[in-house]
C-alpha cells in the first residue's frame, strides 16, 4: 500500500492535470510504443515551439482527471504505453503535429482526443490534423476583413481628396448630363445632311434645262443671216441708174 506521502503526490497530480485539461481547448491522447530517446526529443521540441504540452501520463491518474472534467469517455482507451499533447490556445497544433508523426512511426499511434470540451473520434482528429496552422488561418481571416475595409478607407481617402461630399455630389449631376449635351451636336449635324437633300433634287431639272439653253444662241444665228438679204437687193439697185443710158 502506497504512503500517504506518495498518495499526496498523485493527487496533486491529478488536479494539476484536470485544471490543465480545463484551461485546454484541445488535446490528443496517444500510445507511444517503440520511440526511440531521438524521435521523443524531437517530438517533444516541435510541440513546444507550437504551445503545447506534451507529457507521459500513468492510464489510472489520466482517467481520474479525465472524470473531474466531463472527458470520460476517454478512459475506454487508457490502456498500455500513454502520452497526452495538451494545446492550451490552438485547436488544431496537436492534432497535426502527432498526426504527421504518427504516419512516419509505425509504432506510434493516437488513440483517442477532444475538442472544447468534447471526445471526438479518429475521423474528426484527422480532419484537424488537415486544417492549416493558426498562424495561416488568422492570416486568411484579416485579409478576408481587411478587403473590403481597404475599399472603404479608399472610397474615404477619394472624397477626402475631391473636398469633401459636397463636392462628390456636386460632380455627379454633372457628369449625367454631360452625355446629353454631347448628343446635342449629333442632332444638330443630322439636320443639314437632311436639308441638303432638296439642293440634290433640285440639281436634277437644272441639267435638263441645259440642253434647252444651249439651242437658243443656234436659231439666233440665223437671224443676222436672214438681215443680210437686203443688202444684197440694195448691190443691185445703184446698178440700173448709172449713166450708161446716155
Amino acid at each position: 500500500m502506497p504512503s500517504a506521502k506518495v498518495l499526496e503526490q498523485k493527487k496533486q497530480i491529478v488536479a494539476d492535470l484536470s485544471e490543465t485539461l480545463k484551461g485546454s481547448v484541445a488535446g490528443v491522447v496517444v500510445d507511444y510504443k517503440g520511440i526511440n530517446v531521438a524521435d521523443d526529443t524531437a517530438l517533444r521540441k516541435e510541440l513546444r515551439e507550437a504551445g503545447v504540452k506534451y507529457s507521459v501520463v500513468k492510464n489510472t491518474l489520466l482517467s481520474l482527471a479525465a472524470k473531474e472534467v466531463g472527458l470520460d469517455a476517454l478512459t475506454s482507451v487508457l490502456e498500455g504505453t500513454t502520452a497526452i499533447a495538451i494545446s492550451p490556445e490552438d485547436h488544431t497544433a496537436a492534432a497535426r503535429i502527432l498526426s504527421k508523426f504518427a504516419s512516419t512511426h509505425k509504432n506510434f499511434s493516437i488513440k483517442s482526443g477532444y475538442l472544447e470540451g468534447d471526445v471526438i473520434d479518429l475521423a474528426t482528429i484527422d480532419s484537424l490534423a488537415k486544417l492549416p496552422t493558426r498562424e495561416v488561418l488568422l492570416a486568411t481571416v484579416c485579409n478576408a476583413f481587411n478587403a473590403p475595409i481597404s475599399a472603404f478607407a479608399r472610397a474615404i481617402q477619394a472624397i477626402v481628396d475631391k473636398g469633401g461630399a459636397e463636392a462628390c455630389l456636386a460632380d455627379a449631376p454633372a457628369k449625367e448630363e454631360a452625355p446629353a449635351e454631347e448628343a446635342a451636336p449629333a442632332e444638330e449635324a443630322a439636320a443639314p445632311a437632311e436639308e441638303a437633300a432638296p439642293v440634290e433634287e433640285a440639281a436634277a431639272p437644272a441639267e435638263e434645262a441645259a440642253p434647252a439653253e444651249e439651242a437658243a444662241p443656234a436659231e439666233e444665228a440665223t437671224a443676222p443671216a436672214e438681215e443680210a438679204a437686203p443688202a444684197e437687193e440694195a448691190a443691185d439697185a445703184p446698178a440700173d441708174d448709172t449713166p450708161a443710158e446716155e
